[in-house]
């Protein structure tokens, strides 16, 4: 099944007191790259959350973000470090001896130092299984989004793909006056030749219009990589690098017909060819 690297999902749960937000966000990227954003306390699942992640995602740089709000609560209470506070105090009462002079300072002051105010303990189990809850629920949301988005690029690239096997049923039946108009240019060119003959120029002039007249082999070429593009679409497993490398198959056929045609038709065909093949390129760059 074709999927997208491009894709993003967002969800939210109350746990205790706690309302969490998760985001997963990704973007094309030639390997798996996973970066998470959580608060300090919740590092400790951070192992935990790259492995669900990894086991889902073969290709993408995915950014998984967690953030948490406390829910506002009319019987809130403070939840004081009461260690903490002793020793700022025996601390204050040395420094107050060396000074000589006693210093005022109220509640709010000492409630405004670092560490004096402290978190309620948290049921770590129970945190974790809740948080992996959501991570997981989001994590469904976000794979639906990359199917539903790489259905959508399978479809453009089976258009494309039918266009261009257009262009070379187009070719092919274009071949017949191609050959008439080499035919008619050897003819004329052995006619010069018989009036001043030039064996060496004559043998030149053959190689030279047999090498532009045989283009049958990249025709068969661009048809069998269409055909194995087609194929692939329907796969189920991560395709992507398949389908690049197929992309630089079709360019370099694309390209030798171009080269290779005297004909100003063909030549048109050979640029609509590259052109729908870079729109292929562009498209498959977003495929996991």
């Amino acid at each position: 099944m074709i999927k997208s690297m491009t894709a993003y999902a967002g969800n939210e749960a109350r746990i205790g007191d706690l309302t969490l937000n998760c985001e997963l966000r990704s973007v094309n990227h030639r390997y798996c790259d996973i970066t998470l954003k959580l608060p300090d306390h919740l590092r400790f699942l951070e192992a935990d959350l790259r492995s669900i992640i990894a086991a889902k995602i073969n290709r993408g740089k995915v950014e998984c973000a967690l953030s948490y709000k406390k829910l506002s609560q009319d019987d809130q209470n403070f939840h004081i470090n009461i260690d903490a506070v002793k020793a700022l105090l025996a601390a204050t009462h040395l420094i107050e001896e060396q000074m000589q002079v006693s210093l005022s300072f109220s509640a709010l002051d000492v409630l405004a130092f670092s560490g004096i105010q402290q978190e309620p303990v948290t049921d770590k189990t129970h945190l974790n299984e809740a948080i992996t809850h959501l991570v997981k629920q989001t994590l469904t949301q976000f794979l639906q989004a990359r199917e539903r988005e790489g259905a959508q690029l399978k479809a453009l690239l089976e258009e494309r793909c039918l266009k261009m096997q257009g262009f070379v049923v187009l070719a092919n039946k274009r071949m017949p006056e191609v050959l008439l108009l080499i035919r008619n240019k050897v003819t004329d060119k052995i006619v010069e030749l018989v009036a001043e003959p030039d064996f060496d120029r004559l043998e030149q002039e053959l190689v030279y219009l047999a090498q532009k007249l045989d283009i049958t082999e990249e025709l068969d070429r661009l048809n069998t990589h269409l055909t194995e593009v087609v194929r692939v679409l329907k796969e189920k497993e991560p395709v992507g690098r398949r389908l690049d490398f197929l992309m630089q198959e079709l360019n370099r056929e694309a390209n030798t017909l171009g080269s290779k045609s005297t004909d100003k038709e063909m030549t048109q065909i050979a640029i609509e060819l590259k052109v729908l093949i870079e729109q292929m390129r562009e498209q498959i760059q977003n495929i996991e």
